[in-house]
C-alpha cells in the first residue's frame, strides 16, 4: 500500500475559490485521495507540523473538518520525538530555499518513508529530491490510476 503525506495546502484546497479550473481540479483530486484513504487503498501519514498549521486555521468549521478526518484516518503520526532526525533534514531542505514549515513537512514525510508528498504549493513542487516523490493531487491521481490499471 502506498504511503502518502498531504501538506496543509492540500487539506485547505477544497475550501478555496473553486471558480478557477486549476483549483477546482486539485480540490476534486484531493477529495478523491481522501476517499482512497477512507477505503484503505492508501496509508495516510500526518505530523506535528501539520497539526500546528491546521490549528492556526482561522476558519473553525474548516479546521474541525480536517482534524476529524486526520483523527479518524491517519495511519501514522510523526511526532516531535523524531526531532533529532527531522531537524538536520529540515535544515538541509531549507538551504535550498524551502520555507521552514514546508521543510518540516518534507522532512517528516521522508523520515516516515512515505512514497508520495502531495502538495499544491508551487515552490515545494519545484523542490527536487530522490528521497520522496513530490506531486500535486491531480498528478498523484494519474500515477495511482496507472499503478492500479
Amino acid at each position: 500500500m502506498l504511503k502518502i503525506y498531504l501538506d496543509n495546502c492540500c487539506y485547505c484546497r477544497p475550501f478555496d475559490d473553486l471558480a478557477q479550473e486549476k483549483i477546482r481540479n486539485e480540490a476534486t483530486a484531493k477529495m478523491f485521495i481522501q476517499s482512497l484513504v477512507k477505503y484503505k487503498s492508501l496509508a495516510l501519514y500526518s505530523s506535528y507540523m501539520l497539526s500546528l498549521e491546521i490549528n492556526e486555521n482561522p476558519f473553525e468549521n474548516n479546521k474541525e473538518h480536517i482534524i476529524r478526518f486526520l483523527d479518524e484516518y491517519a495511519a501514522y503520526f510523526i511526532s516531535r520525538e523524531h526531532e533529532n532526525e527531522i531537524l538536520p533534514l529540515t535544515n538541509k531542505i531549507m538551504a535550498t530555499g524551502i520555507k521552514l514549515k514546508d521543510a518540516v513537512h518534507l522532512a517528516c514525510s521522508i523520515i516516515a518513508e512515505c512514497d508520495y508528498f502531495i502538495t499544491t504549493d508551487k515552490h515545494v513542487l519545484n523542490f527536487k529530491t530522490d528521497q520522496i516523490n513530490i506531486v500535486n493531487p491531480v498528478d498523484f491521481i494519474n500515477v495511482w490510476r496507472e499503478q492500479n490499471d
